[in-house]
């Protein structure tokens, strides 16, 4: 990676490395840990021209892989040596703001006004915003037209509610030699993700504004019963799949239906599928297309003494005018709205259905322990697929369960 500005690219052997120098006004440079191998072209002009506007203010990358990035940000704020800010899931922002390790980052209404609906609420606890969002996902349906019209079905018509989609997925599994619908129940973080699709396809919450656990409720209780109904029409043994392995089956024909982002359009375009792309179906309680809305962000830790300087900077680099160009580099659904939006979902209108669910959607429920709701609701999901629970049984046991972790 090349670079003009002062921009310091640097690995963590080198965390504790001393960065004072007598020629130059600062004493630190703004430290960040940014997940992945490297630098994208849109994140380098950001920090280019922040660099250029900010020449007493340099920032230090660090690059981190993905299966320890957040851990490391997280091991360095604990010891007392923090980054000044670094890449998470939005999930662990309460956590991180319970425990005194991350600063609140100030949003002015216009700034929270410029998202998408929800989209401040993922980085949201006590009414302040802890982080500012940096990436975005939301679900569709995705289905395998061949496969519709070999079970009899009109292959251009997709199921818009959880009664057709069980029927469609009946039809292909008794019509053709693959499954209806890909369930996901592995013991993995998207296995919530998943249910949370039918969850928030149904007006329902896991916790409310005020902090109660509303797992336990009427709209939740249909999306597990849906769930539970569904499974006999799914690829077999579903614990054993998370949702990438469950889109590698659709992607090789064993699968008709299945819920993912953009990259499974990609793929399936280039493995020469026919296939197409509708909201996700909606449940009896829904008041339209919902999707799970997924975030990571940039925290500032706290203990830097340069906190509103990085505060300032994960602002800058997030700005419209470079956050477009870093979603289109990964495929990523849009965090604004805007004109240059619109004509690209005018151009390419396989992204409308991922855009469309937001306006009904949900955020990653916002816990102190996100590994313990995960655990939990990982349980819940495998005691119903499994059927060793019944779905009420299972969201009673689950939201008591999930009270020592909100």
């Amino acid at each position: 990676m090349k670079s003009k500005s002062k921009i310091l690219l640097a690995s963590l052997v080198v965390l504790s490395g001393s960065t004072s120098l007598a020629t130059v006004a600062y004493a630190d440079p703004i430290s960040f840990i940014l997940c992945g191998d490297e630098v994208f072209p849109t994140q380098q002009q950001a920090m280019d021209d922040w660099a250029a506007a900010n020449p007493d203010y340099p920032v230090e990358v660090q690059l981190v892989g993905w299966a320890q990035c957040q851990d490391r940000a997280t091991q360095l704020a604990i010891a007392g040596d923090p980054v000044g800010l670094a890449y998470v899931g939005s999930r662990t922002v309460k956590q991180y703001a319970i425990n005194d390790l991350i600063v609140p980052i100030p949003m002015s209404e216009e700034e929270q006004a410029s998202y998408h609906n929800y989209v401040p609420e993922t980085v949201t606890f006590e009414g302040q915003q802890w982080g500012v969002p940096v990436a975005f996902s939301t679900k569709a349906l995705y289905w395998n037209k061949d496969l519709f019209e070999a079970a009899g079905l009109d292959p251009e018509v997709p199921p818009t509610t959880w009664e057709e989609k069980i029927a469609f997925a009946k039809q292909i599994t008794e019509n053709t030699d693959s499954a209806g619908y890909g369930v996901v129940a592995k013991t993995m973080d998207n296995t919530m993700h998943q249910f949370l699709h039918w969850v928030y396809s149904n007006n329902g919450q896991v916790i409310d504004a005020e902090g109660n656990i509303v797992l336990n409720s009427p709209e939740n209780l249909e999306a597990l019963t849906a769930l539970k109904d569904i499974v006999p029409y799914g690829e077999e043994g579903p614990t054993a799949y998370e949702q990438n392995e469950v889109r590698a089956i659709w992607l090789d024909g064993g699968v008709a239906m299945i819920e993912a982002m953009a990259s499974a359009g990609n793929l399936a375009g280039e493995a020469g599928m026919n296939w197409g792309v509708a909201p996700l179906p909606q449940g009896p309680s829904a008041e339209g297309p919902g999707t799970l809305l997924i975030t990571d962000s940039l925290v500032v830790f706290k203990g830097t003494g340069y906190e509103d300087k990085a505060i300032e900077f994960a602002k800058f680099i997030t700005k419209p005018e470079y956050q477009w160009s870093y979603e289109q580099e990964n495929g990523l659904t849009p965090l604004r709205p805007s004109e240059e939006v619109a004509q690209f979902v005018a151009e390419n209108p396989e992204w409308a259905p991922l855009i469309d669910g937001i306006e009904f959607g949900g955020p990653e429920p916002l816990f102190n322990d996100y590994i313990g709701l995960q655990n939990v609701m990982i349980e819940m999901v495998q005691s119903v697929v499994t059927g060793q629970a019944e779905p009420a049984a299972a969201l009673e046991k689950a939201a008591a369960e999930l009270e020592q972790y909100k």
